[in-house]
């Protein structure tokens, strides 16, 4: 299943931005996939974190080949040492398995996030061990496919920004003007600057390519 948009959405921001509007235009449909099964979102972000796309697949495929179902019983049920010999790191496992535990108590309420306005969903994601900011917003995209996310702490997006805009830096207040003009579709606009980050349109350099990053900029788990 890929994150649901549409020409509702394009069009939208085609008339709010003329150079994102122009960038889609050339840009063929995303299909980015996305994961309705909650439970199992967060334990595949969590694993994702601070590591290589193909070392979270490995690991990933792993963890559904010695849990079976991956449900929370089956997880909360399998030794910290268990998940660790997947192939992730200790501090990893015992995120996993406190969350799973959680989940399987019932002490977190996976089905009430889905009623819930992206500013709770963001609070009561962030109150799990292993679960920063920038983990929470891509849940909410790629978990409970909210149609307005842009993140502040995705070093992609920020890329894509400065392509775009040919611009060597995005503050936080170009940032904040930009998600509201991209509001209420903010999360189409973001699947595009990823695009745009990783060369759909060879011919934009990053005009910041080579600066040192600004403070306690990064990708916050």
């Amino acid at each position: 299943m890929d994150f649901p948009y549409g020409e509702t959405e394009i069009a939208y921001l085609r008339a709010r931005d003329l150079k994102l509007g122009a960038a889609m235009d050339r840009i063929s449909p995303i299909h980015r996939e996305v994961d309705p099964d909650l439970f199992s979102s967060v334990i595949h972000h969590i694993i994702g974190q601070q590591v290589s796309m193909a070392a979270q697949r490995t690991v990933w495929q792993r963890l559904q080949a010695a849990a079976g179902t991956l449900v929370p019983e089956t997880v909360a049920a399998m030794p910290a040492e268990a998940l660790q010999a997947l192939g992730m790191t200790r501090r990893r496992a015992l995120y996993i398995l406190e969350f799973a535990r959680k989940a399987a108590s019932g002490d977190f309420d996976l089905d009430a996030l889905a009623e819930m306005e992206d500013r709770e969903v963001l609070a009561r994601l962030t109150s799990l061990r292993g679960v920063g900011p920038w983990t929470a917003e891509m849940l909410l995209i790629f978990g409970l496919r909210r149609p307005d996310v842009v993140s502040w702490g995705d070093l992609a997006i920020l890329r894509g920004m400065r392509m775009l805009y040919r611009k060597r830096s995005i503050d936080q207040r170009t940032f904040q003007r930009l998600q509201k003009r991209y509001s209420p579709y903010g999360t189409t606009a973001s699947l595009y600057l990823w695009a745009i980050a990783c060369g759909a349109l060879p011919e934009l350099t990053d005009p910041g390519a080579g600066r040192k990053p600004d403070k306690k900029r990064g990708r916050h788990t």
